[in-house]
């Protein structure tokens, strides 16, 4: 179960378990946020509400050996293999033969994209470089020659052993893939658990033009990075090129259409993004992005990589890198233990209540089926979602349907340039972008560059009474209202957005106009 509970917080849309005893009659597992697959000795856990669909394919083994094909939303597929190669034991005794090693392996192999993984119970130099003794390891070996296989690890051991009072350490946990995919995958066996086998954890990327979305998410640009003083000539380039690019475009004016506004916000948005991602270091999202991750525990990470793949060739110890990652860890520990006693230190009334919601446990990570106002129960994500979006955005009753206004007022004639920058630059730069992923820090840099096309366009939008589409579209995210009787039901929830920021710029200009006037 707690490899399950780890599934939930790290987000896995899948969680392969194996050597499982729980043969008693009666004895059944079951987990509120996953779908238990049972094999023989193996068992998949599948997320309820996952976007991806699983199908079963039997290709024998025995029950130690489960195969799934696996379709994304957008028509790719890849298959996933589950498995426990060991001897079965019958009163005891360890019987001839391992039951997985008779699966129809041309067959589970003939898939380009696979991924098979599981407790492999071989141990050999070919993937373990610090391993024992050679032994189980021929039919895998095997295996990978003939199906040009190769092994995905970190190099951690991921099996502890203790006998006659001394613990060792083996790599028999692992991943294997084709070359094809071997570079689309992260490994990381980080994860502690009560297990004498580690948890070894896979995230699959795929190419943004496979028409699915990478998991290592680009949230943005370093936009600080490109004014420091030394990056000071790519910093002009930058700017020089954009310039270049804007006057071929000409800018809005009094006698511009509500076409023309909606043609030059979507163009704003294309083009600076594009532009952006050519002149600027991209931001991602990983695991290492926490407050306390510090520049002393980055250098270090990269010692530990240095060394584990000194190890790999023979020019460092085991007993150096468990050294050197006995002192990451150490850092990690301290780093981590520094920034909450600051936190408590510094903490105001309110913050100590805040502490305590900090140190509570979560509660569960997934929705159960939801109904609507008419009966009708969602099961899948995408049905809880299209109910969710029917709830927080109702359709307008027939005969009630409100024109959208024809032509805008004359207060945009009063808004000054200084208006709109107020409005622009009032606004945090920590606010979270949307979907194009232009936060305040970029639109701010694109007044430095272009101030003239953002006062136009503002002014344009209040003039022809036209919010353009593409400020339109929005993330929305849906979080649990407090305390209802019932989660079941659709009204529970409600959606958080986070809307475009040209557009917030708008808006708060708007109700800074506003409020002047009611004054």
């Amino acid at each position: 179960m707690g490899a399950l509970e780890i599934g939930i917080v790290w987000g896995a849309d899948v969680v392969m378990l194996q050597e499982l005893y729980v043969e008693k009659e009666g004895y059944n597992i079951s987990h509120p946020g996953y779908r238990l697959v049972r094999g023989g000795r193996t068992m998949t856990a599948i997320r309820r509400d996952t976007h991806l669909e699983f199908l079963e394919v039997d290709q024998g083994g025995d029950g130690d050996v489960q195969v799934f094909d696996i379709r994304y939303p957008l028509g790719r597929k890849m298959r996933l293999v589950n498995l426990y190669d060991q001897l079965r034991q019958e009163g005891g005794v360890r019987s001839q033969g391992r039951p997985a090693q008779t699966a129809r392996w041309r067959e589970i192999l003939e898939q380009e994209k696979i991924l098979l993984g599981g407790d492999w119970n071989a141990h050999s130099d070919r993937w373990d470089p610090q391993c024992p003794p050679k032994r189980d390891a021929t039919f895998l070996e095997n295996l990978m020659d003939e199906y040009h296989l190769i092994d995905v690890t970190d190099g951690e051991e991921t099996h502890s052993n203790t006998r006659n009072g001394e613990t060792s350490g083996s790599l028999i946990d692992f991943f294997i893939t084709k070359v094809s995919m071997a570079d689309r995958l992260e490994i990381s066996t980080d994860l502690a658990n009560t297990s004498d086998h580690a948890i070894v954890c896979a995230q699959l990327r795929w190419d943004e033009g496979e028409g699915v979305k990478v998991s290592r998410k680009i949230t943005g640009w370093d936009i600080d990075g490109l004014k420091l003083k030394e990056e000071e000539e790519n910093y002009k380039k930058a700017q020089k090129e954009w310039k270049d690019k804007s006057l071929k475009r000409p800018i809005l004016d009094e006698k511009s259409s509500g076409e023309d506004l909606q043609k030059e916000a979507e163009w704003i948005q294309q083009n600076f993004v594009n532009h952006l991602n050519r002149c600027c270091k991209k931001v991602k999202v990983c695991a290492r992005f926490k407050r306390w991750w510090t520049a002393e525990i980055a250098e270090n990470r990269k010692i530990l990589g240095s060394r584990k793949r000194a190890r790999k060739k023979g020019e460092a110890s085991q007993q150096q890198v468990r050294k050197q990652r006995s002192n990451l860890r150490r850092m990690i520990r301290q780093s981590t233990t520094e920034m909450w006693r600051m936190f408590l230190t510094s903490a105001t009334r309110d913050q100590v209540w805040q502490a305590l919601r900090y140190t509570k446990p979560g509660g569960k990570q997934t929705t159960k089926s939801l109904k609507s106002r008419t009966g009708e129960v969602a099961e899948s994500l995408e049905e809880k979602a299209d109910l969710i979006k029917e709830e927080a955005f109702p359709k307008p009753l027939k005969g009630v349907e409100r024109n959208a206004q024809e032509e805008g007022g004359a207060m945009w004639k009063k808004m000054t340039d200084e208006d709109i920058r107020m409005a622009l630059f009032d606004q945090s730069v920590k606010k979270a972008p949307r979907l194009d992923r232009l936060g305040f820090k970029a639109i701010r840099l694109l007044w430095e560059w272009d101030s003239q096309r953002i006062i136009n366009v503002v002014k344009s939008s209040f003039g022809l009474g036209i919010h353009p589409r593409v400020w339109k579209e929005a993330k929305g995210v849906v979080i649990a209202k407090p305390n209802k009787p019932d989660y079941g039901v659709a009204k529970a929830y409600r959606v958080i957005r986070l809307s475009n920021c040209l557009g917030k710029v708008v808006e708060k200009l708007a109700a800074n106009t506003i409020a002047e006037e009611c004054e």
